[in-house]
């Protein structure tokens, strides 16, 4: 329903459900909720999102979905040091990654910093 919601441009409806609904996230609905955060990416959407992303478990952050969808978040919010940091937490980078960083440095004018991370 989320995914839905976000595809037909209500994504402060994916809010509003997930504060009515007071559940716990699992690592398939974070992906869905950071990605609603990074299309609103208004004050609401950043604190929730920074919000979800600090009581995420350790576990998740190697969901390579969950972890794209953090870092895209975190790159559309301009948090590019946050974004890095989950980076580097990724013990297994995969394409969509390395894309979500690279996307996000270009959209916070740090394009150079693409050439560093192909060197790697």
């Amino acid at each position: 329903m989320f995914k839905g919601l976000i595809t037909n441009n209500v994504a402060e409806k994916v809010l509003d459900l997930f504060d009515d609904m007071k559940i716990e996230p699992d690592q398939f609905n974070l992906s869905t909720l950071f990605n609603a955060c990074a299309v609103l990416n208004n004050n609401r959407a950043m604190k929730t999102g920074k919000e979800l992303l600090a009581k995420m478990p350790e576990n998740y952050r190697n969901n390579n979905i969950t972890s794209t969808s953090a870092i895209d978040m975190l790159m559309k919010f301009g948090d590019v040091e946050s974004a890095e940091r989950i980076f580097r937490s990724i013990k297994a980078k995969d394409a969509n990654i390395y894309g979500a960083l690279m996307n996000g440095y270009n959209l916070n004018g740090e394009s150079w910093k693409c050439f560093k991370i192909l060197k790697k």
